[in-house]
């Protein structure tokens, strides 16, 4: 089923915009520190945005570095080609989506500081087939042994007969999620890499909130498992080192489709 996903590429890019936005400017990263930062994302249905920042330094609180602003920003997919527009600073989009197609190439290009950056994706197939095998799920307490083993609690299956990347992402639509055990703080919202399988096995002990999930299925590319796997390794002093498809910068311009299932979560 068709969903809206602008929340959650919202919290993808919030992601990147901490690993790449949080380079320290040392004499080390001298030949990175004036590179620009890019967050872009090709979704098909959603407008094609794509961000341009600098790099900041760890103490700066704040998500992004300063906007880059006054960019000449081109989408091509090989035969055509566009201009997108800068409709906040430093946010660049084309509200033409018509463009995205399965399997298609896309180069981003624009001219910062006399070095043209680039990056290109390819635009995956979207998942078919996508079916879980128990969309309202009872959780046990967490005193229970069903909590505390490897008992699933469901089983989500998808077509990938060319072996394409995924990540399931769960979001909770409730404006105030419950939880459910007192096993510190985990985060509401998470991401798991299914990498290139067909199915995934869903834990109760994964679950730590009741309320109304969706449980999104993603295809993507390379480029984003690369960066997901990193994310366990970041830290100040390799942060630096965070893959990168973008020639002349850092960040990410990747593509991915959806699809979704809902899950109702109790307790018993």
């Amino acid at each position: 089923m068709e969903i809206k996903t602008q929340q959650l590429l919202f919290a993808l890019m919030m992601f990147c915009a901490f690993l790449y936005s949080s380079c320290t400017k040392t004499s080390a990263d001298i030949a990175i520190t004036n590179k620009p930062v890019v967050v872009g994302y090709l979704v098909p249905g959603q407008p094609i945005s794509v961000k341009i920042y600098q790099q900041k330094a760890l103490s700066d609180t704040t998500t992004y570095g300063a906007a880059i602003t006054g960019l000449a920003l081109t989408l091509s997919d090989g035969t055509k080609t566009v201009a997108l527009t800068e409709s906040a600073a430093g946010t660049y989009t084309y509200s033409d989506n018509s463009i995205l197609v399965t399997g298609k190439t896309y180069t981003l290009k624009f001219t910062y500081q006399n070095t043209i950056v680039s990056a290109q994706t390819v635009m995956p197939a979207k998942p078919q087939n996508y079916t879980a095998t128990n969309t309202t799920i009872n959780l046990p307490t967490s005193s229970s042994p069903l909590f505390s083993t490897d008992t699933v609690a469901t089983t989500f299956r998808w077509s990938n007969p060319d072996s394409l990347y995924h990540i399931i992402a769960f979001k909770n639509d409730d404006t105030a999620p419950y939880q459910i055990n007192s096993r510190g703080n985990p985060p509401v919202n998470f991401t798991v890499n299914v990498n290139k399988t067909a199915q995934y096995q869903m834990q109760f002990r994964s679950f730590n909130y009741i309320g109304i999930y969706r449980a999104i299925l993603f295809s993507v590319d390379k480029e984003y498992i690369d960066l997901l796997n990193n994310q366990s390794g970041a830290s100040s002093q390799n942060l630096a080192n965070i893959p990168t498809n973008v020639n002349n910068g850092l960040g990410i311009f990747t593509a991915m489709q959806a699809d979704t299932i809902k899950l109702t979560l109790t307790q018993y």
